[in-house]
């Protein structure tokens, strides 16, 4: 009866680890995107779906490329320079160079397109604090530009909100914006697309590949596309 009981006790325990390293695996292969199929270029996007790729008629910083393509390839940069993970407090509001957050890939982005999403952000606030409820009633430039929720004020204000629904493929543009609950984030839409048409995510939550195929990973609360139009130079 002992040797027995100590049998099914090892029988239990091995299945329990084997469930825990199945567990572990399956989670480091999404993680890592092991077994992830290769993603649709944009080119073969529009061949395999008819999607027609839109531009923006703004070219804020002047430099031949529209906007949403500067937004695309500033996005694109960081999530290759994989900046170490950090939603750490800075003065001066500014990340180092090497480390930076979910907000962070959205602010340089922005930035390779010529704008300070941070003195937008901070204009905004200052002007009207009542839309920022993050901010407690204390505006702080420092950070208030880093936080999901305080861009996703701005950007339900001051860009074009578009579909939650991923089975609109071709409402999903390179260079969008696209803001998620639970937990709060933020990230860029790609050129990329997987096989169903979906748009891969540029996006920064410490994960080792940075453009992935993860829309539909977490909860999507915003979809917005950014118009540089009234946007004075310099800002």
């Amino acid at each position: 009866m002992v040797r027995r009981r100590i049998r099914w006790g090892r029988m239990i325990l091995a299945v329990v680890i084997l469930t825990l390293l199945l567990t572990g695996f399956i989670w480091a292969s999404r993680w890592f995107g092991w077994f992830a199929p290769a993603p649709l270029s944009a080119k073969e996007a529009e061949e395999k779906f008819g999607i027609e790729r839109v531009l923006s008629p703004v070219d804020y910083n002047q430099n031949g490329i529209d906007d949403y393509t500067d937004i695309l390839l500033g996005a694109r940069q960081d999530a290759q320079n994989r900046p170490k993970y950090s939603a750490a407090y800075y003065n001066g509001g500014y990340p180092p160079e090497g480390e930076g957050c979910c907000a962070d890939l959205v602010w340089r982005a922005f930035q390779n397109a010529g704008y300070s999403l941070k003195d937008l952000v901070d204009q905004d606030i200052a002007a009207h604090p009542e839309d920022y409820p993050a901010t407690n009633g204390q505006p702080d430039p420092n950070i208030d530009f880093r936080r999901v929720r305080n861009l996703k004020v701005y950007f339900t204000k001051y860009a074009e909100s578009l579909t939650l629904d991923l089975n609109e493929i071709e409402q999903w543009q390179p260079g969008d914006i696209v803001t998620f609950d639970n937990p709060g984030h933020i990230g860029i839409v790609s050129d990329q697309r997987n096989q169903k048409g979906v748009p891969y995510l540029l996006h920064n939550a410490g994960q080792p590949n940075r453009e992935e195929d993860a829309l539909g990973r977490y909860r999507i609360s915003g979809h917005f596309r950014f118009h540089g139009e009234n946007i004075e130079r310099g800002s």
